[in-house]
């Protein structure tokens, strides 16, 4: 049965066709209400739609950055092995043929797990491994999973790699071919539970992936598939599922609730649009909600057409939580009507590991820790992001210095040769530590943990000065006379600190006692004031490059250079390269933080 699945996913995904696939058993006599006094009762069903989102390659509960057991303050717990225990609680609980099982994207990207079995010993090399989370959410029995924007990362080959060796599909019914416009992953699937004495109940499940794959990933998708918004395709494909006789629609859908964008006016779709196809679009029962790793154990939205209740719900990233969807069905004049849903999470720190999925995936995971642990360098003094936030640490240097040095390298005998490069970095973790002593890759990744790579833009020093005032405004405002709480400084309308930039070989001050627009002061370069004419090379990250944070300026710039090797590689090789990480290589102070002209610090 899996060979002939993936045989019909591989056709579906090149014809653009719909996956439909029946249920198996026929669900308990229990579910199917007894007669009453007074005359038979209407027949009812219950169903129970699990979900996950963002799993980001984590199948156990371990922190490769710190080769420990993973911990946080909150008490969570982390991997794929805990959610089998609790996917496996649930189906002893509701019956196993009463439930289904999905996923919201973003699954082959975000630990040194994914990272190996993309490019160290990739899958889609001759003879090459099965994914480990092709193996942990096969085991698990997961009935289908909606594409994220991060399964693009490692290219479409990669991506179709995956998806070969998955025994359910991958849903996009927003992710078409470029040439075609024809779906280029199945939109749907179709699933019917057995009801003894009664018509079968037909759920279907519609995909959605995020529009900002366009910008994230454009090296990889440009001119071959194209991400429209997930409103517009929600609306075209809902009523043909209805019209095949679903009697449930559930969505699972990439995108947040909030029904904002990152990337600012660069596409005409929104990013985090969940809620906004509840509202827009009839005929949806539920929304399984990823992208946005928030918890929302159950949002209720109205639709507008039909007044009728939308229930969302999106657990917790990194398999800290399960969404539980109960559906309660209706058989009347021989439909099924759904009559309520109810929303909940589960959260995975209750349980232990199954023993199943940690047995399945030991030596993959042992192979990952050994990786990780390799030692490239030696370190003459403790590195920390602690304090990276608002003060220019010499960590984030490190990432600005090897950017440089691999730009220069890499437009040696280019007429770029002769302008000066600068470089863009984000202090991504507060708790990143390279130690005093030996260097390892995993205390190199800690510091870069996201996949991105390499580009060159030509900006100009008026451009640069924007870009700066932009990022600037991650600072809360403060008066002079305010005390200073560094944890209430950052983060100024809810902006990540992933979208905080330096900028090296500047030097530069952060009023944060001006409004946000006017905060750059006493920019210079070479300790001459800015000249706004003047050309500069940025290296800055894909991420960056392409329009994520909508700094300005930089993704409508020239490029002049670009490569597919990670940054965090990079490093890797540069520190393997000097032996050493010594601070007076690389360190160097741009910039400062200042209250009416005033350090802060």
């Amino acid at each position: 049965m899996p060979l002939n699945r993936r045989k019909f996913l591989k056709k579906s995904a090149v014809t653009g066709a719909g996956v439909a696939l029946a249920g198996a058993a026929a669900a308990p006599a229990a579910q199917a209400a007894e007669s009453v006094a007074g005359g038979k009762a209407p027949k009812r069903y219950s169903l129970t739609v699990m979900g996950t989102t963002d799993l980001h390659g984590h199948v156990f509960n371990w922190d490769y950055f710190k080769d420990a057991e993973y911990t946080d303050k909150a008490g969570n717990a982390q991997g794929l092995a805990r959610i089998s225990t609790l996917v496996n609680e649930i189906r002893e609980e509701k019956g196993r043929c009463n439930t289904l099982l999905l996923d919201a994207g973003d699954t082959i990207q975000g630990t040194p797990l994914t990272y190996y079995y993309a490019k160290v010993d990739p899958i889609t090399a001759k003879g090459g491994p099965v994914h480990p989370m092709a193996q942990a959410m096969n085991a698990i029995g997961f009935d289908a999973a909606a594409l994220g924007n991060h399964e693009f990362n490692y290219g479409i080959e990669t991506l179709r790699k995956f998806e070969s060796q998955c025994r359910f599909p991958l849903l996009g019914a927003n992710a078409l071919d470029a040439k075609t416009l024809k779906p280029a992953f199945p939109p749907y699937f179709i699933k019917k539970f057995h009801v003894p004495g009664a018509p079968a109940v037909k759920v279907a499940v519609l995909g959605l992936t995020n529009p900002g794959i366009a910008i994230w990933d454009k090296a990889y998708v440009q001119g071959k598939l194209t991400f429209p918004g997930l409103e517009e395709q929600a609306a075209k494909w809902v009523p043909k599922l209805r019209s095949m006789g679903a009697d449930v629609v559930v969505v699972s859908a990439h995108s947040g609730s909030s029904g904002t964008s990152s990337y600012g006016d660069q596409l005409p779709y929104v990013e985090n649009s969940a809620a906004l196809v509840a509202q827009q679009v009839p005929g949806i029962d539920a929304i399984l909600v990823g992208h946005a790793h928030v918890e929302i154990p159950e949002l209720k939205v109205t639709n507008t057409a039909t007044g009728k209740t939308v229930v969302l719900s999106e657990p917790l990233a990194y398999a800290e939580r399960l969404s539980v969807f109960d559906v309660e069905l209706v058989l009347e004049k021989g439909k099924w009507t759904v009559e309520s849903v109810a929303a909940s999470v589960r959260n995975s720190n209750s349980v232990a590991d199954d023993p199943k999925i940690t047995k399945l995936l030991k030596d993959e995971h042992d192979v990952v820790v050994a990786y990780v642990n390799q030692v490239v360098g030696t370190a003459t003094e403790t590195l920390t992001t602690v304090e990276a936030r608002y003060k220019d640490a010499p960590i984030i240097d490190l990432i600005t210095k090897v950017q440089e040095d691999v730009v220069k390298a890499a437009l040696v005998g280019t007429s770029y040769a002769s302008l000066p490069v600068i470089a863009q970095a984000s202090p991504f973790s507060r708790t990143s530590e390279i130690p005093a002593g030996d260097v390892t890759i995993r205390d190199l990744s800690s510091l870069y943990v996201y996949d991105n790579t390499l580009v060159a833009k030509l900006m100009t020093g008026a451009q640069i000065r924007a870009y700066l005032e932009y990022s600037a405004q991650y600072f809360v405002q403060t008066a002079a006379d305010a005390t200073v709480d560094v944890e209430k400084l950052t983060n100024a309308n809810s902006r990540p600190d992933y979208n905080y930039d330096y900028v090296s070989g500047l030097q530069y001050d952060i009023d944060i006692a001006q409004a946000a627009g006017s905060r750059i002061k006493n920019l210079t370069y070479n300790g001459a004031a800015l000249d706004d004419a003047e050309q500069f090379v940025l290296a800055v990250n894909n991420y960056r490059a392409n329009g994520g944070g909508a700094f300005p300026h930089v993704a409508s710039a020239t490029e002049v250079w670009a490569e597919s090797t990670e940054i965090r590689t990079r490093i890797a090789e540069w520190v393997t390269a000097k032996g050493s990480l010594d601070p007076k290589e690389f360190a160097s102070v741009d910039w400062k933080l200042t209250r009416d002209g005033t350090p802060v610090f």
